[in-house]
């Protein structure tokens, strides 16, 4: 199959070679795109279209990883274009906001969350799938390293599964870097780490792992966090943990990209 992926960074460049790896052609658009980008792309062999409309007039299907604040921007970007085809969403979303993608395409979506890093090794990333033709799209990966789970329900429960998930992972990063900020600030670092060796010691290793993994893409995170609040508030359940979650990342957002920093240097960010 001819198949569109918007936009290949980091996790969307493995989305797309798994596909490639499966036997099909994957299109992308250069425009506006970052060096980076581009070069993933090219090392990738996805083939450039011109335009939006060069790229749904040519493709089956399109798949769209993008950061989630411009999911739905996105979606009604390619609506507009007048895409026939599959589209799959698989932006870390709340469920309102998949369901307002699927009230502008109708079933021509398939609503889907991705869990896991991406997909370079077998049996570590999933993208899990709901909506009509969702076993349509599982097909689309069939043979490669990312496993594609259906769940029963319509267009949302991808991604309410998506939020329920991330919502402990990236919520407790952040909660574990604010602690460590707070100690550090009030000049119990020390005497803090002395005790979760005691009586926590998985922390210890589990906040430097946070300040490392997650500094560098905390500018992807902040929309994901409000989405999850977001998910939160709508079923009438507290939302203000991950709006202070999303408030942790948006102060690391000078870390885009980086690698030249240290713990103290993420610290020093929060304080």
């Amino acid at each position: 199959m001819k198949l569109g992926l918007l936009h290949p960074g980091a996790m969307g460049v493995s989305v797309g070679s798994a596909l490639k790896s499966a036997g099909h052609e994957v299109f992308w658009l250069p425009q506006a795109r970052s060096e980076a980008t581009c070069r993933r792309a090219e090392v990738a062999g996805f083939t450039a279209c011109a335009d939006l409309v060069e790229l749904s007039s040519r493709c089956a299907g399109i798949i769209s990883v993008c950061p989630p604040h411009g999911a739905l921007a996105l979606a009604q970007t390619v609506a507009d274009a007048g895409f026939a085809g599959t589209y799959l969403d698989a932006n870390a979303v709340s469920p309102a906001t998949a369901r307002q993608i699927h009230a502008l395409l109708g079933d021509q979506l398939v609503d889907g969350g991705i869990i896991g890093p991406p997909a370079s090794q077998p049996d570590t990333t999933r993208l899990y799938l709901s909506g009509e033709s969702a076993a349509a799209v599982a097909d689309w990966f069939s043979g490669s390293m990312l496993q594609t789970p259906l769940l029963d329900g319509p267009p949302g429960s991808a991604s309410a599964l998506k939020m329920c998930y991330a919502a402990y992972t990236k919520g407790t990063s952040a909660l574990l870097l604010a602690i460590r900020a707070l100690a550090s600030a009030e000049g119990v670092d020390e005497g803090l780490l002395a005790e979760w060796a005691i009586s926590q010691p998985a922390l210890i290793k589990r906040s430097e792992g946070a300040a490392r993994g997650s500094a560098p893409k905390a500018w992807r995170f902040v929309g994901e966090m409000e989405e999850i609040a977001a998910s939160f508030a709508a079923r009438d359940l507290p939302d203000g943990f991950h709006l202070a979650a999303a408030d942790v990342y948006r102060h690391l957002g000078e870390f885009k990209d980086r690698d030249d920093f240290t713990l103290s240097d993420v610290l020093a960010a929060l304080r």
